[in-house]
């Protein structure tokens, strides 16, 4: 048979396997069988070196043009079966888009964040302002605005984290207060205030102890303002807190920077002041520490005691987290494990 008849026969036989290659590695099998190293084509190739000078371009001619047509089909071919491996693809994993999709687990607010926006949404309520101000801050404001002059013996209170002999950081959210009553304008109406925010002591961190946690402080200067008031006030949040049969008690105590001061106990909303191991079997919880703010702080911040008076309460949302939720170790807030912090759900 001659070397141009072979080509031709071999090119009938490649372009009916291709047709018939029913998927891509098929396909690919015939390219090796017919375009490769050792395939057909070359092998009449190699024969041309028996044929004469004429013949040898005629047949070297025929036998490219066939390769590249036979490798034209096979690029048509694969285009098609690519196709289809879509097309079937697309069949077996279509989606249907009308099932309903699976549930996303959502986070929540942390147990503290929701205790605090708690008390905030209640004193936004009753009109209060949310300030808040720098936990790096100057002794002036932390100590000496709130009448702790420098050796003050009351300072031994609260042990402080000290940057710099006159920097700090706070041991309270007081030094707010003392910000915002030097640029309150009276003459607009009363200053009415919530300083929420984290506050450092060198405690030594155990079940009831953390050198970091949070206070909530609130002030209210105008004129005429009395205990009274700071009692209401006081009695509207216990109630809200922790219940509507909750009452409030107030016993003498000292702060540097109220006269008087008292510490707040409200009843027990375990056993219902009846005594129990969450009240020590008193009937009372105390819950924070308050009094009518003293005169040298309000004539520090420039403003005429002999006319306005206020008072000024500060408690520990970790603290009422605590006793809310009867909590015995306030490290559960701090070590971030999930099986403890998904029991508190945020409410709707």
């Amino acid at each position: 048979m001659e070397l141009k008849d072979k080509l031709d026969l071999l090119k009938e036989e490649a372009l009916t396997k291709i047709s018939e290659a029913a998927d891509l590695p098929m396909l690919d099998q015939v390219r090796v069988a017919y375009l490769g190293k050792k395939g057909p084509i070359t092998e009449v190739l190699r024969g041309m070196k028996d044929l004469s000078a004429e013949e040898r371009p005629v047949v070297g001619s025929m036998a490219n043009e066939i390769r590249d047509a036979i490798a034209v089909s096979i690029e048509a071919r694969k285009g098609v079966l690519e196709m289809e491996k879509i097309n079937r693809d697309l069949a077996n994993e279509a989606i249907d888009v009308t099932l309903p999709g699976n549930p996303v687990p959502e986070g929540q607010s942390h147990v503290l964040t929701q205790i605090m926006e708690e008390i905030e949404d209640l004193f936004i309520g009753m009109g209060y302002q949310i300030i808040e101000g720098p936990e790096v801050e100057e002794d002036s404001y932390n100590f000496e605005r709130m009448n702790l002059p420098k050796n003050h013996p009351a300072r031994d209170m609260q042990d402080t984290f000290y940057i710099t002999d006159e920097v700090l950081l706070r041991t309270h959210t007081s030094p707010v207060q003392a910000r915002t009553m030097d640029t309150h304008d009276f003459s607009k109406g009363p200053l009415k205030m919530i300083s929420p925010g984290k506050v450092y002591r060198r405690d030594s961190d155990d079940a009831t102890h953390s050198h970091q946690f949070h206070q909530i402080e609130g002030l209210v200067i105008s004129k005429g303002v009395t205990m009274a008031d700071l009692k209401g006030t006081l009695e509207v949040f216990a109630k809200k807190l922790f219940g509507a049969e909750r009452e409030i008690r107030l016993r003498p105590s000292y702060f540097p920077f109220t006269e008087p001061s008292v510490e707040v106990d409200v009843s027990c909303f375990k056993c219902g002041g009846k005594g129990c191991n969450v009240c020590k079997h008193t009937g009372w919880i105390e819950i924070l520490g308050a009094g009518m703010v003293h005169p040298n702080v309000l004539e520090m911040s420039g403003i005429d005691a002999a006319e306005y008076s206020g008072f000024a309460f500060g408690l520990g949302p970790d603290r009422v987290a605590m006793l809310k939720y009867a909590i015995d170790d306030i490290r559960h807030f701090y070590q971030n494990d999930v099986r403890f912090l998904s029991q508190f759900k945020v409410k709707e």
